[in-house]
């Protein structure tokens, strides 16, 4: 039987507020555990929420950005469910009233535009954190977490693979960046998503049952599990059993999936309105001021670079994919006006590939946008080779000094006397019979050896055009 995969998001993120959802307890990471947790957020008796405006504002904002229904009267409501890190006995949310309603946002998927539906935004705090490998036969529970703001985004199972889930789940990391509500950061949990997984026979309308993959907090841990889940499903049904609806967790080091617990539904946790919150009511004033307040979108700066910058789709889409390194990119450019095609060329290249390899954000380069630009410029002017570029910005990631101050000292300037490279040309033309007649009569493949002689005898510092205009001009 041919299956079809059907998956939903709920994205939590963590929003850049500088204090707590209803407390004025730091949100800082990485303090120590339970030294940011105040009265209210360990639910003492006789103390009072008070809501965080700025958490209010940042949701607004992605609701505008994502062209959602942003509902102007929204409620706080109680969901009560016993967890140890959880010390009040319930978590404030929203339930029938969330702060942003129906939304949409578009991902490319191999080249085709496919829209995901929002169904809603809401905000709710965070619980605490368990910690399970401090004690030997116990488990700790630092409850600085508690109370920090979270807008969790819910999408319609509108997606159909792994791979657009993860298209989708990049596309809310990039814009959450670049509306600047949340720092993305999702090794610290300022990110997570819990994926919603069903299969059902392909034409078949109706849903099949479906199970929820908890806090997976990288895109590559999302692709494995889901995929992971899809066959695990695929293989209970084809066996002639039933999928059953449950909460399931991933673990990336066995590269499973293990039951965590059978999955509730709204009623199980006797949602009720929060006595201690009013209702919040949106002012249209306050709704064109944050409008007024949106940067420019992802979308919308992916055009203005293929406009502006003659960048193919493809490039305009890898560079905008992370506000940051649209952000270098821009940099570089502005000092390479003209060459914008090669700057793009080195962003996604040499650039992106050594933060991979060393683990490093774009903030985190020891080589700033106006070094790399200087680079590029050595380039441009034909002071270096592009293959000779690439040793020197590794020697300017190693922090031996600036791309003219490392030509000098290597002696790596590009040698571009015509009459210098004629006179070497005739030397391997001379010392390579055997290869230049193989030319002659045909095999245009030994021209490249023939270059690669020349670039071995000026230690790869001869403009690699001349000497193929040379060779060319004499052999043929």
């Amino acid at each position: 039987m041919q299956w079809e995969t059907v998956i939903g998001l709920e994205i939590h993120i963590q929003l850049s507020t500088q204090s707590k959802i209803f407390s004025s307890a730091s949100t800082d990471f990485g303090a120590q555990p339970n030294s940011q947790a105040c009265a209210v957020d360990l639910g003492l008796p006789g103390v009072l929420p008070v809501l965080n405006k700025t958490a209010v504002n940042k949701a607004i904002k992605f609701g505008l950005a994502v062209n959602a229904h942003i509902n102007q009267r929204n409620v706080f409501d109680r969901k009560n469910y016993f967890y140890p890190d959880l010390p009040k006995g319930y978590q404030i949310s929203q339930l029938d009233w969330p702060i942003v309603g129906k939304g949409e946002i578009d991902i490319i998927v191999n080249g085709q535009v496919k829209t995901i539906a929002i169904t809603r935004a809401h905000l709710e705090e965070d619980a605490g954190k368990s910690v399970h490998d401090m004690f030997d036969n116990y488990t700790a529970i630092d409850l600085n977490r508690a109370g920090t703001p979270l807008l969790e985004i819910v999408s319609e199972p509108d997606m159909r693979s792994a791979t657009e889930a993860v298209y989708y789940a990049k596309k809310i990391h990039a814009l959450v960046q670049y509306i600047d509500i949340c720092d993305g950061n999702m090794q610290e949990g300022s990110f997570r998503c819990d994926a919603n997984v069903s299969i059902r026979p392909i034409g078949q309308k109706t849903l099949g049952t479906r199970t929820e993959l908890k806090n997976i907090n990288s895109f590559k841990f999302l692709e494995k599990a889901i995929n992971l889940e899809v066959d695990r499903q695929q293989g209970i049904l084809e066996d002639g059993g039933e999928v059953v609806q449950e909460t399931r967790l991933y673990d990336a080091i066995k590269h499973q999936t293990r039951s965590m617990r059978s999955k509730e539904e709204a009623n199980d946790y006797r949602y009720f309105p929060d006595p201690d919150l009013l209702p919040v009511e949106i002012s249209d004033e306050l709704l064109v001021e944050i409008k007024s307040e949106l940067p420019e979108l992802p979308a919308e700066k992916k055009s203005r670079f293929i406009k502006d910058f003659g960048l193919s789709d493809y490039d305009a889409d890898v560079l905008t994919a992370q506000k940051s390194l649209a952000d270098y990119f821009e940099l570089i450019v502005k000092y390479n006006p003209s060459n914008a095609k090669l700057c793009a060329n080195w962003v996604m290249g040499d650039f992106s590939a050594t933060l991979n390899k060393y683990h490093k954000t774009v903030e985190q380069s020891p080589v700033s946008a106006k070094d790399l630009s200087l680079l590029i410029q050595r380039i441009s002017d034909n002071t270096i080779s592009n293959k000779i570029a690439k040793n020197v910005f590794k020697s300017m990631w190693e922090g031996q000094g600036n791309a003219d101050e490392i030509i000098a000292s290597q002696d790596l300037k590009q040698v571009t006397d015509a009459d210098k490279i004629e006179t070497i040309v005739d030397e391997i033309i001379a010392n390579n019979a055997f290869q230049v007649a193989q030319f002659k009569s045909g095999n245009k493949k030994i021209l490249g050896f023939l270059v690669g002689q020349v670039m071995k005898t000026t230690g790869g510092k001869a403009n690699p055009k001349i000497i193929n205009q040379t060779i060319k001009s004499k052999l043929d």
